[in-house]
């Protein structure tokens, strides 16, 4: 690069044709010819259609995708509203359980009240009968006591003449009355 620099500063001439076409009037009469080519065989209307072509099928994929964003927010939207019913069902569901067992365990409390209160009756009866039963055990017992004890004393005492006297005395109150 250097030694063509030389040249040109040493002053030789470039080589030019007719005498006044150097490489660069070549140069820009080709490429002259090269647009007017790409121009009459309408070269641009071709880019121009293959752009638009590629613009309406990004636009067609860009309304697509609007599109599926739009399905995508309404689906999400359907399962945050699920998510969110479920969730109200579960603590409605835990509301009704808590409150479920809350009544059983009062009424298992009402039960067992119940129970322990009929079962004192019942050992208070049992208590009671068997006071009863050993009231009458002792009445029993001491009747039996008291006419084995009367016999006793009416057979020491009483003899054949005492016992018509009582029964002289009873035949007249009969009598009388």
């Amino acid at each position: 690069m250097a030694d063509f620099s030389l040249i040109l500063a040493e002053g030789v001439a470039e080589p030019a044709s007719f005498g006044f076409v150097t490489a660069t009037v070549w140069v820009s009469i080709a490429m002259a010819i090269f647009i007017g080519i790409l121009l009459w065989k309408k070269v641009p209307a071709m880019v121009a259609g293959i752009l638009d072509n590629k613009i309406a099928e990004i636009s067609k994929q860009l309304t697509e995708a609007e599109q599926l964003r739009l399905d995508a927010e309404s689906l999400k939207a359907e399962y945050e509203a699920k998510l969110a019913a479920a969730a109200k069902e579960a603590d409605d569901m835990r509301a009704r359980a808590e409150a479920e067992a809350e009544t059983l365990v009062a009424k298992a409390k009402a039960d067992a009240t119940a129970l322990i209160g009929r079962r004192k009756q019942m050992a208070e009866d049992r208590i009671a009968a068997a006071e009863a039963t050993a009231l009458s055990e002792v009445r029993a017992a001491t009747a039996k006591a008291a006419t084995a004890a009367a016999a006793a004393l009416i057979a020491d005492k009483h003899n054949a003449a005492a016992d018509k006297a009582l029964v002289d005395q009873a035949i007249a109150g009969v009598a009388r009355g």
